[in-house]
Formats: C-alpha cells, structure tokens, sequence
C-alpha cells in the first residue's frame, strides 16, 4: 500500500478520509491565492507546494519570445473596487479575487453607468455567481459582479479604482524531476494560473504535489517530471526551453478538474493510438469506467503539447470535462464543490495509471502448442460444465493465448477488455507455475 505524505508533514496510509482530508487540506491552502499567469501569486503558491516536494523555480523574463509568442509583463494587484458617488461599496477585489478581470490596467476615475458598463462582467442565466475573466494580452480592464447586483445598480456616477502594475519583470513556472532507472520520461501537468477556483485548478495542483512526494519514495522505471506552469505561455516557455530533451517523454497528462465527483473522462492526445490513450481504457476510478473523448485543438495545455511541430503523447485527464458542469469558471467552484473523497479517488486512478506504465512487460507462452491444463496447476476449476466463465480464468487464457512475445500486458487487457490489474495477476500466476517467460527486452521497451 502506498504511503502519502501528510500536509502536516506526517505520513498517513492510503486511504479514502485520511489521503482525502490531506489533499482537501492542501487545495484549501491554495484557494484563496490570486494567481494569474505572472506575479507573486504563482510564486506564493510554489512556495507552499515546495513544502512538500522539491520544487525548482524557473522565471523566464518578459518580453522573451517564445516560438510565435512574447512573454507577457508582470501584472501585480494590490486593490479594486466600485463605489457610488455617495461612497458605498459596489464591488470590492478583497471580497473575492474573482472581482477583478485578470490583468486589468490601473484606473483611478468617475464614470457614468452608461460607460462603465461597457467593463461588467455578469452571468445572465447564474444571476447569483460571479464569472472569472481575464484579458491577458489586450490592455484593457474589468470587473465581474453578479448579475443580480449588476440589475441593482442605479443610474449616477460610479468611481472606479483598480490598483494594479504591468511592468518589466517575469514568468514563473515549477518544476519537479524525479530520476528513473532508465532514460525515458512521463510528463505530468497542472496549470498554476486560476484564481480562487478550487476544482480549476488547485484540485490538480493538490494531487500532483502530493503524487511527486510519492514516487520520490520509491524507485521508478520512467523518469516523471511534474510541471506547474501557467496556460498557454507557461506550457510553451517550458517546451522552448527542453526542445531537446522531448525525445525521452513517452507519455504524458494533464491533470485538471480533478476534484468533483463527475466522470472521469479524458481527451486523447492528437495521436489516437499513445499508450497513454490504451492505459486510459483500462483504469477506473471510484469503479467507473473512463469516458473517452477524441482529441481537439481547443482545451487546456494539451493541445500545446500535441500541437504538430511536437505532437507529444500527451492526453487531458479531469473528473468532470471543462465546459461542462455549471461551477466552471465561476465563484461556485469553491472548497465546498471539490470533496475529499473525490480527490483521493482521483489520486489512486492516477497511481493506477504508474503502476501499469511501470509494470507492464512482454510475456511469452513457454507451451504455446494447444492450452497448458490450468487444472492441474490449481487455476482451474476441477468441475467442468459451468455455464459460464470467471473472468480470472479468462485472463488466464487471454494472457496464454496472446503471449506470443509481441504482446505486452497492456496490449492482452485492451484486447480483452478486461482490467489491466486482472491480466497482471494472471500473468504473474502463470509465470510462478512456469508457463509464462519475459522477453529479455520487455522492460526496456519504448511504449
């Protein structure tokens, strides 16, 4: 059983209130954090992961061209708020950071409603939650209120404040690489850029933090880098800065979303066909099986990632898809939306999802001529004539009859439909009782 750290800085087992409550425990630390694609949001939030694993900090300077892109200036927020020509409260950014249209310009003047409006930023059909905008690089700037307020609002005079810098500095982004005993990689990543918006994404934050303090505990096949990077910019400073070593990445997700109780469902990588996308088909989480969903070029950092000048196995991993639940991008995404249970639930399927990349190998038949008696070996019910057939015993024949040396564990559970868990049990009884050899290149082989 696998060990997790505490937040705290124990050591607790994994199970579903003890791994649940820390993970919940750590996205709760995160929330309330102002985090947009530059400042010391992110860097706040670094250093409260780094607590729990080492993390190196990377900060790529503005104005840095980054392929067909330019990093951004530092957007620094101190203070926002509207306010009646009378001086009461409209709006307030210390309230919730969601107020605030992520790298709004400075403003310091009255305006008539009429004009001001032309900033507001509501949800007609969610009148009682505030939406999350930003407008990274368009000078520009805004606020996001509830609709219900916005329908409050009297004609007159409205001063506006927003106390905020765009100035010369940089890009942060995170880091973890925990080495293997082989070269070959698996990238994990989380964008580091939301605000207060629990499931979108401290839940992803939460879960890779603590899965990198994980396998820094025991020995690895794969190398794992753990990437905490803002979207867009952040993903490709990092991919400009390692073109050369992309090579090694075998497989890859990003992790997002991870906290509600929907799904799972998961978004192939431009590939169709990466191991990643067949290692997706054979886990499960909380017992349900995994929705799969063709690759798009809209989404999160994927689509950076398998853009074609890369095209990187890499697909996206979330409970509930982006889009589609009615807290998304929005003030009801809080600590109450994402639950302990889920996140743990999501932690195993991730560690089930290492545990078949690290375990996977190529078997082969060493009686391949007609089917070895499983009877007399004890895998095998002695009383013939059953109506039907236990799905151990079929992973006993799928894994006999497709170790032919080509076939790895991986490749017999997709065929077979059955869990991947299931055919490396069978494997593994039938290797103990001598009818099953490993090809002598199985481990090392690039999947």
């Amino acid at each position: 059983m696998n060990e997790v750290p505490r937040v705290d800085g124990g050591v607790v087992r994994d199970g579903t209130t003890d791994l649940g409550g820390e993970l919940h425990a750590l996205v709760s630390r995160l929330f309330p954090i102002c985090r947009s694609i530059t400042g010391e949001g992110v860097r706040e939030t670094l250093a409260i992961l780094s607590e729990h694993i080492d993390i190196a900090v990377r900060e790529v300077p503005s104005g840095t061209p980054v392929f067909d892109w330019t990093v951004p200036q530092e957007w620094t927020v101190r203070n926002a708020s509207i306010r009646t020509a009378s001086g009461r409260v409209v709006v307030d950014f210390a309230q919730s950071n969601l107020h605030l249209v992520s790298y709004s310009e400075p403003v310091a003047r009255r305006m008539p409603l009429s004009e001001l409006r032309a900033h507001l930023h509501t949800l007609p059909d969610q009148p009682d939650l505030i939406p999350y905008r930003t407008s990274y690089y368009r000078r520009d700037w805004g606020f996001c209120m509830r609709h219900s307020d916005y329908l409050a609002l009297e004609e007159g005079d409205y001063d506006v404040f927003i106390d905020t810098t765009l100035a010369d500095g940089s890009l942060t982004y995170g880091e973890v690489f925990l080495p293997g005993t082989t070269e070959r990689e698996v990238l994990f990543t989380a964008h580091i850029c939301h605000p207060s918006l629990a499931n979108d994404n401290c839940s992803g934050l939460a879960v890779l933090t603590l899965l990198a303090r994980m396998l820094a505990g025991r020995r690895n096949r794969y190398g794992y880098r753990i990437l905490f990077a803002p979207g867009t910019i952040g993903a490709l400073c990092w991919l400009a800065g390692n073109e050369d070593r992309l090579a090694r990445i075998d497989h890859g997700l990003v992790v997002s979303c991870i906290g509600d109780g929907g799904g799972p469902v998961y978004k192939r990588s431009r590939r169709g066909d990466a191991t990643i996308d067949r290692v997706m088909e054979s886990v499960r989480c909380a017992g349900r099986k995994v929705t799969m969903l063709d690759f798009s070029p809209y989404g999160y950092d994927e689509r950076q990632f398998c853009s074609p000048g890369f095209n990187l196995p890499v697909g996206l991993l979330q409970r509930s898809a982006f889009g589609t639940f009615p807290e998304y991008h929005t003030a009801a995404d809080n600590l109450d939306f994402v639950r302990p249970e889920h996140l743990a639930s999501s932690f195993r399927m991730i560690t089930d999802i290492i545990d078949i990349l690290e375990t996977d190998w190529v078997p082969l038949n060493l009686s391949p001529k007609g089917e070895p008696q499983l009877g007399r070996r004890g895998l095998y019910s002695a009383t013939g004539g059953h109506k039907t057939t236990s799905d151990i015993t079929m992973a006993y024949l799928w894994v006999l009859n497709l170790a032919d040396g080509s076939h790895g564990l991986l490749d017999i559970a997709t065929r077979s439909g059955l869990p991947f868990a299931d055919i490396a049990y069978a494997a593994d009884r039938l290797k103990q009782c001598g009818l099953l050899g490993e090809m002598e290149d199985s481990v090392n082989r690039q999947t």
